[in-house]
């Protein structure tokens, strides 16, 4: 029986965090939050979330293992095809005589969106002159996006992904099979620079061509959804890509002034 979290407490949980820690909660939607704590209480055996509170204040490595439940880390290679798709047919022939395609992977997770960018990339041609910056707060999965090792039972739905973007090859031309898990061509991350980044609190001084944030602002509440929309604008290069996840709008945003609509179907935005 999930158990009921007091709002008193979630406040003070937050507190904590942002005092020890510098990371701001205070904005996440509430009701996703406190699923995630309720889970956190059952999972590790909590009494109350008293004890939670203690335990990320005094324990470095429970609050990383805290970040990895509570932080959304859900993802697959080639997640929505159409999208994927959109960005091959419509988006990179517009990038594909820049110099340099400048791209950032927002909350990057374990680094499946990462692969299926440089995938899509090599298959266009343009792989040697883009540079992925590739960004999450929770170093754990930093960590497993770098190390490409991922569960052999995932590939079905990654490969039957790929075949609806209509990639060129087959999937398992990028890995390496050894037993329950595959190992991804290391060569894919040659161009892309991981590194630990706070989206709420953090400043990005970089521009970017292409900014993809999918699948991460749904967990974030309106106030919130606006500034980091905001700090997108201010750091995606004229006539540059947003595109977000497919439950996901900058339509209400004050920012939503700074883009026009690529396309609505696939949340595909462009900078003005």
């Amino acid at each position: 029986m999930e158990q009921e979290i007091d709002i008193i407490d979630i406040r003070k949980l937050v507190n904590t965090i942002k005092s020890v820690y510098g990371f701001d909660f205070g904005e996440y939607a509430l009701s996703s939050f406190k699923r995630r704590l309720a889970r956190i209480i059952e999972v590790y055996k909590f009494a109350n979330m008293t004890e939670v509170i203690e335990k990320v204040r005094v324990d470095k490595p429970f609050y990383e293992l805290f970040l990895k439940e509570v932080t959304v880390n859900t993802t697959e290679m080639f997640r929505d095809p159409s999208m994927w798709k959109k960005l091959k047919e419509t988006v990179f022939p517009v990038v594909k005589d820049y110099s340099t395609i400048r791209i950032w992977h927002s909350a990057c997770s374990t680094g499946e969106e990462v692969y299926s960018m440089a995938i899509a990339l090599k298959e266009a041609g343009l792989y040697d002159k883009a540079r992925i910056f590739a960004s999450d707060i929770n170093e754990d999965v930093i960590a497993k996006a770098l190390e490409g090792k991922y569960p052999a039972r995932n590939m079905e739905l990654n490969g039957f992904n790929y075949e609806k973007f209509e990639g060129k090859l087959k999937l398992n031309n990028y890995f390496k099979s050894t037993g329950d898990y595959v190992f991804m061509d290391q060569d894919l991350l040659r161009n892309v620079t991981f590194r630990k980044f706070d989206l709420v609190q953090g400043e990005q001084t970089m521009r970017f061509d292409i900014i993809l944030c999918r699948n991460v602002l749904i967990y974030f509440n309106l106030p919130l959804q606006d500034q980091i929309v905001g700090k997108f604008a201010k750091c995606t290069s004229q006539g540059g890509f947003l595109a977000l996840g497919s439950k996901e709008t900058i339509a209400w945003c004050k920012s939503v002034e700074n883009y026009n609509t690529f396309s609505l179907e696939e949340k595909i935005y462009q900078r003005k």
